[in-house]
Protein backbone atom coordinates (compact mmCIF):
# COMPACT_ATOMS: atom_id res chain seq x y z
CA UNK A 1 0.00 0.00 0.00
CA UNK A 2 1.63 3.44 -0.93
CA UNK A 3 1.26 6.24 1.62
CA UNK A 4 -1.45 7.54 -0.29
CA UNK A 5 -3.95 4.89 0.14
CA UNK A 6 -2.87 4.49 3.68
CA UNK A 7 -3.53 7.83 4.51
CA UNK A 8 -7.31 7.45 2.79
CA UNK A 9 -7.47 4.31 5.31
CA UNK A 10 -6.45 6.35 8.16
CA UNK A 11 -9.34 8.71 7.48
CA UNK A 12 -11.73 6.16 6.37
CA UNK A 13 -11.14 4.23 9.95
CA UNK A 14 -11.75 7.45 11.79
CA UNK A 15 -15.13 8.02 11.23
CA UNK A 16 -17.85 7.20 13.34
CA UNK A 17 -18.01 7.70 16.85
CA UNK A 18 -15.15 7.68 19.45
CA UNK A 19 -15.01 7.91 23.09
CA UNK A 20 -11.79 9.46 25.21
CA UNK A 21 -10.35 9.13 28.35
CA UNK A 22 -8.02 11.58 28.36
CA UNK A 23 -5.13 13.40 31.15
CA UNK A 24 -3.97 16.89 30.99
CA UNK A 25 -0.96 17.87 32.48
CA UNK A 26 -0.71 21.85 32.78
CA UNK A 27 3.15 22.77 33.42
CA UNK A 28 2.30 26.25 33.78
CA UNK A 29 0.65 25.46 37.73
CA UNK A 30 1.52 22.30 37.97
CA UNK A 31 -2.13 20.49 37.55
CA UNK A 32 -3.57 17.25 36.36
CA UNK A 33 -7.11 17.28 35.02
CA UNK A 34 -8.67 14.21 33.80
CA UNK A 35 -11.93 14.28 31.02
CA UNK A 36 -14.00 12.22 29.09
CA UNK A 37 -14.52 12.98 25.34
CA UNK A 38 -17.23 11.83 23.63
CA UNK A 39 -16.41 12.52 19.13
CA UNK A 40 -18.40 12.05 16.19
CA UNK A 41 -16.65 12.58 12.84
CA UNK A 42 -18.29 12.27 9.29
CA UNK A 43 -16.96 13.19 5.84
CA UNK A 44 -17.65 16.78 3.99
CA UNK A 45 -19.52 17.31 1.02
CA UNK A 46 -18.17 19.06 -2.06
CA UNK A 47 -19.66 22.69 -1.04
CA UNK A 48 -18.65 21.67 2.81
CA UNK A 49 -15.20 21.71 1.32
CA UNK A 50 -14.74 24.50 -0.97
CA UNK A 51 -16.23 26.98 1.94
CA UNK A 52 -13.51 25.47 4.34
CA UNK A 53 -10.76 26.39 1.33
CA UNK A 54 -12.82 29.87 0.72
CA UNK A 55 -12.60 30.48 4.57
CA UNK A 56 -8.95 30.21 4.92
CA UNK A 57 -8.40 32.19 1.63
CA UNK A 58 -6.89 28.94 0.32
CA UNK A 59 -6.88 28.69 -3.74
CA UNK A 60 -9.89 26.17 -4.97
CA UNK A 61 -9.01 23.15 -5.83
CA UNK A 62 -10.57 21.59 -9.67
CA UNK A 63 -11.49 18.09 -7.70
CA UNK A 64 -12.44 18.39 -4.38
CA UNK A 65 -12.67 14.84 -3.85
CA UNK A 66 -9.65 13.65 -3.16
CA UNK A 67 -8.90 15.65 -0.12
CA UNK A 68 -10.06 14.39 2.83
CA UNK A 69 -12.29 16.49 4.85
CA UNK A 70 -14.36 15.69 7.99
CA UNK A 71 -16.55 17.57 10.44
CA UNK A 72 -15.74 16.86 13.73
CA UNK A 73 -17.92 17.29 16.77
CA UNK A 74 -17.08 16.78 20.11
CA UNK A 75 -18.33 17.50 23.78
CA UNK A 76 -15.48 17.09 27.14
CA UNK A 77 -16.83 16.53 30.73
CA UNK A 78 -13.97 17.54 32.81
CA UNK A 79 -13.72 15.24 35.94
CA UNK A 80 -14.91 18.40 37.95
CA UNK A 81 -18.29 18.25 35.74
CA UNK A 82 -17.07 21.33 33.73
CA UNK A 83 -18.65 21.00 30.02
CA UNK A 84 -16.82 22.31 27.00
CA UNK A 85 -18.11 21.34 22.90
CA UNK A 86 -16.80 22.42 19.87
CA UNK A 87 -17.61 21.50 16.30
CA UNK A 88 -15.79 22.47 13.39
CA UNK A 89 -14.91 21.65 9.45
CA UNK A 90 -11.09 20.73 8.48
CA UNK A 91 -9.52 19.31 5.28
CA UNK A 92 -6.24 17.97 4.43
CA UNK A 93 -4.23 19.45 1.34
CA UNK A 94 -1.51 17.16 0.62
CA UNK A 95 1.48 19.19 -0.92
CA UNK A 96 4.24 16.67 -1.21
CA UNK A 97 6.11 13.49 0.05
CA UNK A 98 8.87 13.71 2.05
CA UNK A 99 11.10 10.44 3.08
CA UNK A 100 7.75 8.13 2.73
CA UNK A 101 5.69 10.66 4.76
CA UNK A 102 2.93 13.16 3.21
CA UNK A 103 2.83 16.26 3.98
CA UNK A 104 0.64 19.45 3.70
CA UNK A 105 -1.79 21.70 4.79
CA UNK A 106 -4.16 21.54 7.32
CA UNK A 107 -7.28 23.94 7.19
CA UNK A 108 -9.97 24.56 9.60
CA UNK A 109 -12.84 26.63 9.81
CA UNK A 110 -12.87 27.33 13.26
CA UNK A 111 -9.95 26.36 15.13
CA UNK A 112 -9.48 24.98 19.37
CA UNK A 113 -7.25 27.80 20.37
CA UNK A 114 -8.47 30.78 18.47
CA UNK A 115 -12.13 30.47 17.23
CA UNK A 116 -11.15 31.37 13.38
CA UNK A 117 -10.26 29.94 10.33
CA UNK A 118 -6.78 28.10 10.57
CA UNK A 119 -4.17 27.00 8.35
CA UNK A 120 -1.86 24.49 10.33
CA UNK A 121 0.83 22.13 8.78
CA UNK A 122 0.59 17.93 9.19
CA UNK A 123 2.72 15.06 8.59
CA UNK A 124 1.24 11.80 7.94
CA UNK A 125 3.75 8.50 8.09
CA UNK A 126 2.20 5.55 7.12
CA UNK A 127 4.59 2.97 8.58
CA UNK A 128 3.16 4.15 12.33
CA UNK A 129 -0.05 5.50 10.62
CA UNK A 130 0.46 8.90 12.46
CA UNK A 131 -0.99 11.88 11.91
CA UNK A 132 0.90 15.06 13.53
CA UNK A 133 -0.72 18.55 13.21
CA UNK A 134 1.51 21.55 14.53
CA UNK A 135 -1.00 24.47 14.34
CA UNK A 136 0.79 27.83 15.39
CA UNK A 137 -1.60 30.08 17.51
CA UNK A 138 -0.73 34.13 18.73
CA UNK A 139 0.80 32.62 22.10
CA UNK A 140 1.31 28.80 21.94
CA UNK A 141 2.41 26.52 18.95
CA UNK A 142 -0.19 23.53 19.41
CA UNK A 143 1.34 19.75 18.32
CA UNK A 144 -1.29 17.30 17.96
CA UNK A 145 -0.68 13.46 17.63
CA UNK A 146 -3.43 10.83 16.51
CA UNK A 147 -1.78 7.30 15.96
CA UNK A 148 -4.26 4.69 14.72
CA UNK A 149 -3.25 1.54 16.58
CA UNK A 150 -6.41 -0.69 14.52
CA UNK A 151 -9.19 0.75 13.60
CA UNK A 152 -10.93 0.99 16.97
CA UNK A 153 -8.45 2.23 18.59
CA UNK A 154 -6.40 5.57 18.47
CA UNK A 155 -3.97 6.93 20.97
CA UNK A 156 -3.46 11.01 20.99
CA UNK A 157 -0.91 13.18 22.43
CA UNK A 158 -0.86 16.78 22.69
CA UNK A 159 1.99 19.17 23.75
CA UNK A 160 1.55 23.02 23.64
CA UNK A 161 4.52 25.16 23.72
CA UNK A 162 4.77 28.63 24.84
CA UNK A 163 5.14 30.36 21.26
CA UNK A 164 9.29 30.87 21.00
CA UNK A 165 10.61 33.94 19.45
CA UNK A 166 11.47 33.38 15.39
CA UNK A 167 13.74 30.82 14.14
CA UNK A 168 13.98 29.47 18.13
CA UNK A 169 13.11 25.89 18.39
CA UNK A 170 10.06 24.65 20.64
CA UNK A 171 11.17 23.95 24.11
CA UNK A 172 8.72 25.36 27.22
CA UNK A 173 5.81 22.85 27.54
CA UNK A 174 2.81 24.61 28.90
CA UNK A 175 0.14 21.51 28.69
CA UNK A 176 0.73 17.81 27.85
CA UNK A 177 -2.29 16.09 27.24
CA UNK A 178 -2.56 12.30 26.60
CA UNK A 179 -5.70 9.87 25.76
CA UNK A 180 -6.99 7.09 24.59
CA UNK A 181 -9.67 6.61 22.18
CA UNK A 182 -12.03 4.30 21.16
CA UNK A 183 -14.56 3.68 18.42
CA UNK A 184 -18.05 3.42 19.67
CA UNK A 185 -20.35 1.12 17.59
CA UNK A 186 -23.41 3.53 16.56
CA UNK A 187 -26.90 2.90 17.57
Amino acid sequence: MNAMQAFYEFFEHCVGNWSTERTYHYLTHQEVERSHTEFNIRPLVPDQKAKVLSDNSYPPEQNLDPLPGFHLAFETVSEHGEKVGHALNMLFVTQREEEGALVGDYLRDRAYEESKPMIAQFRFTPETRELLMTTTYTRIISVDSIMLVNPSLRIRRILNYHRPAAGEPLRNVALAGFGVEQKVASV
